[in-house]
């Protein structure tokens, strides 16, 4: 059984392939049946990859420019095969008028299958 640090390192992972358009890696970490909610995009339910492979590979939230991520008021609720994953998102991105930075409240919902972990479920609410 993966311990806390195992379960960080897989979440920083994935939360990576977004911010560096690595599809692959977003896919191999993601389930299939992913349900999302993102404030900023709409107020409604996202279900499904397709819609985050294509902001993926279009690099939506860096550009491709140099970033960094800081996960703040980390909490961790393992129950099994299931992990919860709270925590203040604060990304930071250099952009030509200087450093950007965001931050979002973010639960991640993860679940542990036969290929591994995969993130099931997303809510983003606004750190401020």
């Amino acid at each position: 059984m993966e311990g806390e640090a195992e379960l960080w390192n897989f979440l920083e992972r994935h939360l990576r392939s977004i911010y560096e358009g690595d599809w692959a890696t977003y896919e191999a970490t993601t389930h299939e049946e992913l349900s999302l909610y993102e404030w900023f995009v709409t107020p409604h339910r996202l279900d499904g990859l397709p819609f985050h492979r294509f902001m993926v590979e279009k690099n939506w939230a860096t550009r491709g420019r140099p970033y960094r991520l800081d996960l703040l008021e980390k909490r961790l609720q393992r129950y099994g095969d299931v992990a919860i994953f709270s925590y203040t998102l604060l990304l930071t991105v250099e952009e030509e008028a200087g450093l950007r930075h965001r931050a979002v409240n973010e639960s991640r919902v993860a679940v542990r299958f036969p290929e591994g972990w995969k993130v099931v479920h997303v809510h983003k609410s606004p750190a401020g």
